[in-house]
């Protein structure tokens, strides 16, 4: 095999040699993910355990150890956390993006993730910020919610988690 395979969602990105390097390969954990994101729904781990939610997806609770983990529907909202404006990217696809914003969102549901945020011009984004997800590809990025303004009800303190 050339490279990396994907199973993952299709891509209708802008043609480009090699392998991908933005989505990593769906395998059997995964692939419920990826295959909601393709659909516009953005799934997260939930602990029968303990209660809380996590991401990345992982077989276990990072926070208690149990494997009574289940899927779930995140509700969307997110707050932005931290970023960083990327200017020189050389891996496909990212060279025909920059600059970029890679971005690390609350969910309101408490975990943290990484993505990328859109359709926000540099001046605007601020941490706290509102944020909603959007799918490019078949992949969650994030965007600023409607209204902007205040943190909404995702904003997390660190005694939250």
């Amino acid at each position: 095999m050339d490279g990396p395979r994907h199973d993952g969602p299709p891509h209708d990105g802008p043609p480009h040699d090699g392998p991908r390097h933005d989505v990593p390969e769906a395998d059997a954990l995964t692939r419920p993910y990826w295959e909601a994101a393709a659909r516009g729904r953005l799934l997260i781990r939930r602990c029968a355990s303990c209660g809380r939610a996590h991401h990345y997806p992982r077989e276990f609770c990072p926070h208690c150890w149990s494997e009574e983990v289940s899927w779930e529907e995140a509700s969307g909202r997110a707050v932005l956390y931290t970023w960083s404006t990327v200017h020189h990217n050389d891996l496909p696809p990212f060279t025909g993006r920059v600059p970029y914003v890679a971005a690390v969102v609350d969910l309101a549901e408490g975990p943290r993730m990484m993505t990328e945020l859109v359709d926000c011009p540099a001046d605007a984004v601020r941490a706290g910020m509102p944020l909603e997800p959007a799918f490019r590809d078949g992949v969650p990025v994030f965007r600023p919610a409607p209204g902007g303004g205040e943190p909404g009800p995702g904003a997390l303190s660190s005694t939250a988690r």
